[in-house]
């Protein structure tokens, strides 16, 4: 009895010290950044977004549009995609 009382108790604290843990942490405290990202001459913004940790950005560069994507804690180039006309 005293055995089991005693696991029981353990295993209470370790789920307390836990839940303390990932309440308390402090998750990857990246601090605010001034990022300046630089487009191509004559290049304009058609929009952007926010989702799943990115920052996504849609350019428009000589006719051409392209998708640049953003960390969004860091705000680091994370991708790039661009769309091309088929000749």
């Amino acid at each position: 009895m005293l055995i089991s009382g005693l696991t029981t108790a353990l295993a209470v604290a370790l789920v307390f010290g836990i839940i303390g843990y990932r309440v308390f942490q402090v998750e990857g405290s990246a601090r605010p950044a001034d990022v300046t990202a630089t487009l191509p001459k004559g290049a304009r913004v058609l929009g952007t977004a926010v989702s799943d940790g990115r920052v996504v950005v849609t350019i428009e560069t000589g006719g051409a549009v392209e998708v640049r994507s953003f960390d969004l804690k860091t705000l680091m180039p994370a991708g790039r995609l661009k769309f091309a006309t088929e000749p």
